[in-house]
C-alpha cells in the first residue's frame, strides 16, 4: 500500500475528482484501496460494483455509511 498515493486519491474524491481518485484506487488491492474503490462506485451509483469492492475489504459494508463524504473522511483517518 502506498499511503501517500491513497491519501491523494481520497483528497481527490473529497474534491469531487472521481476519475483521478479511481485511477489511483484501482492500482492497489489492499484493504484501504478496496474500501476507497467501493465508495467511489457508491458515489457513481453502481451499487453492484460497489458491493463487490466492499466484499474485498475487511469488515466494511455498503450499509456502514449513508454519507459518502463522512466515509471518505473515515478512510482518510484510517490512512494516518
Amino acid at each position: 500500500m502506498n499511503k501517500a498515493e491513497l491519501m491523494s486519491a481520497v483528497n481527490a474524491a473529497l474534491d469531487g475528482n472521481w476519475d483521478a481518485s479511481h485511477n489511483i484506487a484501482q492500482i492497489y488491492s489492499d484493504n484501504a484501496a478496496n474500501w476507497l474503490h467501493a465508495v467511489l462506485h457508491k458515489i457513481e451509483g453502481d451499487t453492484w460494483n460497489s458491493q463487490y469492492w466492499y466484499a474485498r475489504t475487511t469488515g466494511h459494508t455498503y450499509e456502514d455509511f449513508t454519507d459518502v463524504m463522512q466515509e471518505l473522511i473515515a478512510i482518510k483517518h484510517s490512512l494516518k
